[in-house]
């Protein structure tokens, strides 16, 4: 899949899986996620998290948008306060958990949609005026002038928080994942990534078929 990107200061990663199975995460995925979870306790506070160099990128990735990072934090960001916080990552689905670890380990906001649901094209650009969707969790996103990914029935996700619309649910065989990296990402470290969550996602979600492909 081809994304139009209309904003400065980022690269996608974009991985595309069929024939996957959403199921609970296995005892090997979850281990895998606390075994992270553990190492980044101890290598990060709350207060030196900032000073991460993943932190430190995304952020100024998000002013570049126009976006504080500190009332609009990064998806990636959030979920690495609630590791250090030792909250641990979400168990949410074998797809969604598997997406997760991969944001944590990169520090980089992952987002990861319901293929079936994207009607082409996709762009990524900052949301128009009165834009808004119903995020997962229940809560109204208002979407103006925040970073949004949006194909032809209107936005359904973002870096911060992703849309009901395309959310990953029981039944979901086709999924897509977009890997929002800062522009100064080398080659080698946002290919990394993509081919770890394909990898991730025929491990421990059966999928049949992955492609990855990076769009600057």
């Amino acid at each position: 899949m081809n994304i139009e990107i209309q904003l400065p200061g980022v690269r996608l990663a974009v991985v595309e899986a069929e024939g996957v199975a959403v199921t609970p995460s296995d005892p090997q995925l979850v281990h895998e996620m606390e075994t992270l979870c553990a190492r980044l306790r101890q290598q990060f506070t709350l207060e030196s998290l900032t000073g991460a160099e993943s932190i430190i990128f995304v952020r100024a990735m998000f002013r570049r948008w126009g976006v504080d990072s500190s009332k609009y934090r990064p998806s990636s960001e959030a979920l690495l306060r609630r590791v250090i916080q030792g909250k641990g990552l979400y168990h949410v689905s074998n797809v969604v958990d598997l997406t997760n670890l991969g944001s944590v380990e990169a520090g980089w906001p992952y987002g990861v949609y319901n293929r079936s649901q994207i009607s082409l094209p996709v762009t990524l650009r900052l949301g128009g005026p009165g834009e808004r969707y119903e995020g997962i969790g229940r809560r109204v996103w208002h979407l103006t002038d925040r970073p949004v990914l949006a194909d032809a029935n209107g936005p359904f996700g973002s870096p911060i928080s992703d849309s009901t619309r395309t959310q990953i649910s029981d039944g979901v065989t086709e999924v897509l994942t977009v890997i929002y990296a800062p522009a100064s990402s080398s080659d080698a470290a946002v290919e990394q990534a993509a081919k770890r969550q394909a990898a991730r996602l025929s491990a421990f979600a059966g999928a049949s078929q992955t492609r990855t492909s990076l769009i600057d």
